[in-house]
């Protein structure tokens, strides 16, 4: 594909700069909309101009945060919006911090996060970990966070990675050796949720996200730390960015994978078409057709292409229909257990097993 053609659709399938918002920390809105606390461990540089927060630079030393997101009431699910660099922020339909608090160290970090897990209703102690994906800046991952929580009604602790991405669409390269680097950092925090009494981690990621958690889980297997890997309840990876033949090895290195373990694809991910043209590929893991190839692998394949718009490359977040759909299942277990009668009657579509791996192809209400 000609140089200047891939540069055009990169620059077409994501969002421009200038319209991207910046870290807003404003405590005079406490109480405009409902906020959802979020904490931080990040392999990114603090950044003290431009965008607030942590900058794209890497950092050996891992460095934890938390901060409290407002969501705004007047927006559809799904959508983010935040102010933009030296602007007042929009309660109403702006995403925003009310407070930031950065930790000198792991220890700090763990005890105010045991409080959040302790404080949880029942004896439930669970935590959600977001690994955000390519062309991420610190705010957009942590707003992210913020809205998944929010918008799936998650009662869990709400803990996100996030790894050096530039945070800019021209920073591929960069952003896959980041994601190479991050997986010592990810695995770091997931000891750190577990020594803060979480009993159950659910990990989300998203795009190259996906391959810092792969990557993260095959060295906890390698290193047979059997403590954290029995306290991951599922693993979800929503259009994961990592070749087939890699995320097979990578899979087979772990052994057991954790249960469930999900996989969100769309046959109209541009972004995805994009990537495996520039790797000379017919298809990634996350726009896969052949689900044959996984099949000696337990795991479920949730095909959302017919709820893909624009790129279609965060569907499960992005569009309100399927968040809908998805916030009515009760948990994860229930929705992705082994009956294959349950799966399609809470999930519209058709269901289809090849020996270990499932693929449901949802459908819209109604279809």
């Amino acid at each position: 594909m000609n140089r200047l053609v891939i540069l055009f659709l990169v620059a077409f399938l994501v969002p421009a700069c200038s319209s991207r918002g910046s870290l807003v920390v404003d405590p005079s809105s406490v109480g405009s909309g409902q906020t959802e606390r979020v904490f931080v461990g990040t392999t990114r540089a603090p950044y003290v101009k431009s965008y607030g927060g942590y900058s794209g630079r890497r950092t050996e030393v891992m460095q934890y945060a938390r901060l409290d997101v407002s969501v705004p009431p007047e927006r559809k699910r799904g959508r983010l919006h935040s102010p933009k660099e030296g602007a007042k922020s929009d309660p109403n339909t702006q995403f925003f911090a009310t407070d930031m608090k950065t930790y000198r160290g792991g220890a700090d970090f763990r005890a105010d996060l045991r409080r959040a897990i302790l404080g949880q209703p029942g004896d439930k102690r669970e935590a959600v970990i977001f690994v955000h994906g390519y062309n991420t800046r610190f705010h957009e991952g942590v707003y992210r966070a913020a809205q998944l929580g929010h918008d799936f009604r998650l009662t869990a602790a709400l803990v996100h990675f996030s790894w050096a991405s530039r945070g800019d669409f021209m920073g591929y390269a960069y952003d896959h050796d980041s994601a190479t680097i991050a997986r010592d950092g990810l695995e770091k925090l997931l000891g750190e949720v577990e020594a803060a009494g979480a009993r159950t981690i659910i990990i989300v990621a998203h795009s190259l996200g996906t391959e810092v958690t792969m990557e993260a889980l095959r060295q906890i297997a390698i290193a047979r730390n059997g403590g954290v890997m029995s306290k991951i309840d599922g693993v979800i990876l929503v259009s994961p960015d990592i070749d087939i033949d890699v995320f097979r090895a990578q899979a087979k290195k772990i052994g057991k994978l954790p249960e469930p373990f999900v996989i969100f694809t769309s046959r109209k991910d541009r972004a995805l078409g994009l990537s495996a043209d520039l790797t000379g590929q017919r298809q990634r893991l996350g726009n896969i057709k052949d689900v044959d190839r996984l099949a000696d692998l337990k795991v479920t394949l949730v095909d959302t292409t017919a709820f893909s718009t624009g790129a279609g490359h965060f569907n499960p977040g992005d569009s309100p229909a399927l968040i809908a759909m998805l916030e009515r299942l009760p948990d994860l277990d229930a929705a992705f257990a082994s009956d294959g009668a349950l799966r399609t009657g809470l999930l519209p579509g058709a269901a289809l097993t090849i020996q270990n791996a499932t693929e449901i192809v949802l459908a819209p209400l109604g279809h």
